[in-house]
């Protein structure tokens, strides 16, 4: 097999990263023992990221991951995705929008050897973040994690999993990184109680550029005022806690899943646009008058932030995710309350499009890019080291 191939040797224009040297000539040293000198990488760093979520899924995590390589990028590093889109893959049964990649040890550990990053991060759980996970180890690598989903519950909806035996799961994956990289301080706390360690915060940022307001003429053509939906068609998101409300006006929802068919043939009156992207998923925000958001299980929502971005209140339970977001926001950001109704009602009547936009830029993706950098532990390399090879800091 090919992670168990002596690596390549890195090209002579560039010196190796701090990955290569580690895996070089200590075989399988533990961690508390190897040591490595200081890199150069003067032409940035060279990250690889690992997920089994990826485009052309339309959810908060493809957008997390898609825009931080592309600030990354834009500082002049190097960013490697490992996706599904580079494997053969199967439909996952009753998500047939996601891809499980098919036997993907040999390719992951070649495209690693080839790429010679000094940085691994590993966003999922799925085969490519098996994979990821299991070259790793081999090689006596470090690697970071991010928990993005909670799988536990999730699976517990789907197939009526025990959500201690989804967690168990979950834990004996990310034990072994060097951090685990969490959304929010609320969440961080519920997961040490589940017995998570060494976990350290990576927040969630918004393209304040894309997502602005606008022009609200986009959707007159429906009675208002508009509640809007934007994601995930699937169980474990309770859309229909939000589309059986009784509410004046009309219920927009954008996105696809595998409840779509479902739910467009069970309620009528609701309107259903399909998947939105850019510029036209940005111009639903700005025409709506309320963003609803009746998930339990989501560790953040960032849809929420791009609706507070583009001026529109959010309505919410008062769960993780929506509380750290709404948290100290100044009345018209939105409402929260166990009666779905009266934080939609709240949310419209007391809405103010210009508290929303100035709350929204608290969650800049520059800090949130800054976070993760800062994350990427390694014996040895402290955060300043990571901010100065990113080109973060001078």
């Amino acid at each position: 097999m090919s992670d168990n191939k002596t690596e390549p040797e890195s090209p002579p224009q560039r010196k190796k990263g701090p990955l290569h040297r580690l895996g070089s000539g200590v075989g399988r040293l533990t961690r508390a023992k190897a040591r490595f000198d200081m890199p150069s990488v003067e032409g940035g760093l060279k990250i690889v990221i690992a997920t089994d979520a990826w485009k052309p899924q339309l959810n908060g995590v493809v957008r997390t991951l898609d825009t931080l390589g592309q600030i990354l990028t834009g500082l002049g590093n190097e960013v490697l995705y490992i996706t599904p889109n580079d494997f053969k893959s199967v439909p996952m049964p009753s998500y047939p929008e996601i891809r499980l990649s098919l036997m993907p040890n040999r390719k992951v550990a070649q495209m690693i050897n080839e790429f010679q990053p000094d940085a691994i991060h590993i966003a999922t759980e799925g085969p490519l973040g098996r994979a990821a996970r299991r070259f790793c180890k081999r090689r006596g690598y470090p690697f970071t994690t991010s928990f993005h989903t909670r799988f536990a519950e999730y699976a517990n909806e789907r197939w009526k999993a025990p959500v201690s035996w989804g967690y168990a799961v979950l834990k004996d994956f990310h034990k072994d990184g060097e951090t685990m990289m969490v959304a929010t301080p609320g969440l961080i706390e519920e997961l040490s109680e589940r017995g998570f360690s060494k976990m350290k915060l990576w927040t969630r940022g918004v393209d304040l550029e894309q997502f602005k307001p606008g022009d609200r003429s986009f959707l007159n053509k429906y009675k208002r005022p508009i509640f809007l939906y934007v994601g995930r068609l699937a169980v474990e998101k309770s859309i229909e806690d939000f589309i059986e409300l009784d509410l004046p006006g009309t219920k927009v929802i954008v996105g696809d899943g595998p409840q779509r068919e479902e739910l467009e043939e069970k309620y009528k009156d609701a309107v259903f646009t399909g998947p939105q992207y850019g510029d036209d998923l940005t111009r639903y925000y700005q025409g709506a008058d309320v963003f609803v958001f009746p998930s339990r299980t989501d560790t953040f929502g960032l849809v929420n932030v791009e609706a507070l971005a583009c001026g529109v209140p959010v309505a919410a339970y008062p769960v993780r995710g929506p509380l750290e977001i709404l948290d100290g926001a100044p009345e018209g950001c939105g409402a929260m309350d166990e009666d779905l109704r009266t934080a939609c009602m709240n949310a419209w009547e007391k809405r103010d499009p210009e508290a929303c936009r100035e709350w929204a830029q608290r969650f800049s993706w520059e800090a949130a890019t800054r976070q993760f950098i800062t994350n990427l532990e390694t014996p040895g390399f402290d955060e300043e080291f990571w901010l100065r090879s990113a080109k973060m800091i001078d």
